[in-house]
């Protein structure tokens, strides 16, 4: 799931899937609150599930947990 995410991340951001690691911060790539929303919103039209996320999700490897925890 991570890498699916640091594609979709790299893609959108227009950067090197390589800067992107479990640690990286969302905030290490510029997402604010508001591109954390659309973020979501594409990997909820991606994985075909629903994301709430109402806990701090701070780094990508955090959010790649996540939404591993609602697709298994």
């Amino acid at each position: 799931m991570f890498e699916k995410i640091a594609a979709h991340l790299a893609e959108q951001l227009a950067i090197s899937v390589d800067e992107i690691r479990p640690e990286t911060t969302l905030e290490d790539l510029g997402i604010d609150s508001l591109d954390t929303v659309e973020l979501i919103m594409d990997l909820e039209e991606m994985l075909g599930v629903d994301l709430e996320i109402g806990e701090q999700i701070s780094n990508v490897g955090e959010l790649a947990a996540y939404v591993e925890s609602k697709i298994g």
